[in-house]
């Protein structure tokens, strides 16, 4: 492997550098994590680029030469990684893959949502584990062993790392918890279920716009508009990877305002600190 020879040349010449770890990784957030724990031992890759679909996304002839010559790719669910996982493979067999959701119990994609809190559940798992903190200390354990066995020189450092980043974790937790324990038991409409685990998480109720990843008919939006009246909503959360055209139809029905909420946002830990906020804001409307 490269990083053992260079490692002799580093003992024997002093000049030569240590090789980084050549990570590649499904979404922004990943690198966010992968950089927390490995700093500059590693390059990162993201396959999603910004402002682009993870269950459309197909990679560019540049990104494939990245994958030749990495060394580790974290995946993480989202749906690209079904059609582009054994191509990844066939491309470089020597790659490891790792899911760094091992461990982590994923529930059914929240796809519709009726009149008086019945729901239907989609038959696919909801991937946006790292939007959830405590699940987060679940991923980072995961790419630190998996960063330890590809670069045990540098074992310790990564373990290092890692508990400075949990400590980050549980701060950045207990900021949440207090942001948000006012709404516990509000909705949180949004377009795309892309906010069920950070629902649960903190005691909200996640209403999605989108029905099985299509947007509602008319009948199931008249519905979707009657019961944002009934819950108070006064903001649609939508994410820049969708249409906002079912958004802002119910946004002009119940007199709602329509804001950003980015799931793949760069800096992981301040994005969910800010929707923390915005949905504190939405609370300080009482439901009808």
């Amino acid at each position: 492997m490269k990083r053992t020879l260079f490692l002799v040349l580093a003992l024997l010449f002093p000049v030569f550098s240590m090789a980084k770890v050549d990570v590649v990784v499904s979404i922004i957030p990943q690198k966010y994590f992968v950089k927390k724990i490995a700093r500059d031992l590693a390059d990162v890759t993201v396959m999603v680029v910004p402002g682009a679909n993870p269950a459309t996304y197909e990679p560019k002839p540049s990104q494939m030469k990245k994958i030749a010559r990495a060394d580790l790719y974290f995946s993480i669910g989202v749906p690209f990684e079904k059609a582009w996982l054994p191509r990844f493979r066939a491309q470089n067999p020597k790659m490891k893959i790792v899911d760094i959701t091992e461990g982590i119990k994923k529930v059914p994609m929240q796809s519709h949502h009726h009149h008086h809190d019945r729901h239907h559940l989609a038959s696919s798992l909801d991937p946006h584990v790292w939007l959830s903190p405590p699940l987060v200390k679940i991923l980072a354990e995961n790419i630190t062993k998996s960063l330890q066995s590809e670069d045990p020189a540098h074992s310790k450092i990564y373990a290092k790392n890692l508990a400075k980043f949990e400590k980050e974790i549980d701060m950045l937790d207990e900021k949440l918890k207090k942001t948000l324990e006012p709404c516990r038991g509000r909705a949180m409409m949004v377009f795309h279920p892309s906010w069920g685990y950070f629902a649960r998480t903190y005691g909200l109720r996640q209403i999605p716009i989108e029905i099985e990843g299509k947007e509602p008919k008319s009948k199931e939006l008249i519905h979707l508009i009657h019961e944002a009246k009934e819950e108070g909503v006064d903001t649609l959360f939508v994410q820049p990877q969708f249409s906002q055209r079912t958004a802002r139809i119910i946004a002009k029905a119940i007199g709602a305002s329509i804001v950003p909420a980015d799931p793949l946002a760069e800096n992981w830990s301040r994005n969910l600190l800010q929707i923390a906020k915005k949905v504190a804001r939405t609370c300080q409307k009482e439901p009808h």
